[in-house]
């Protein structure tokens, strides 16, 4: 299952590798994460994290965010308003499969530093390691810093 996870990462990663801008940092929320942003069209631009959560699960989550809004509240730097649908799969303690969304909001500076913060609803099916199955649901906020190249 790690091999397939990490298969799985590698090829969202090398699909999205060639277009321009990117980001790629750190998102803190629950766990924490790496984050690699990448422009698709126009302003969207797809999200693949990879994180390590409290409860001993690592995960992997791709979203693919629409930009929603750029407002102009300062003469330097750029805003942003994103969001998007998705698909998370971890394992740990237990395996979890979801669909997943993402709201955020971005300022990057003059300067190549993104920051952001984002609110990730979860709604999946988790599978225990005492072979309980069930329904879960969560909303996972964080803070992010990215280098933007």
């Amino acid at each position: 299952m790690k091999k397939l996870l990490v298969i799985l990462a590698l090829a969202a990663v090398s699909y999205v590798a060639n277009a321009q801008p990117r980001a790629v940092g750190l998102k803190l929320g629950y766990g924490a994460e790496v984050s690699y942003q990448h422009q698709i069209k126009g302003e969207d631009f797809l999200e693949a994290t990879l994180g390590a959560y409290a409860f001993n699960t690592l995960d992997v989550a791709c979203t693919y965010n629409f930009m929603i809004e750029r407002p102009q509240w300062t003469d330097r730097g750029e805003w942003g308003f994103y969001a998007g649908p998705g698909a998370a799969l971890g394992f740990g303690g237990a395996f979890h499969i979801a669909a997943t969304g993402q709201v955020g909001l971005e300022y990057t500076f003059w300067f190549p530093l993104q920051l952001s913060f984002d609110l990730r609803p979860e709604l999946g099916i988790l599978a225990g390691g005492d072979q309980s199955v069930g329904f879960y649901w969560s909303l996972t906020p964080t803070l992010g810093v990215r280098y933007r190249f």
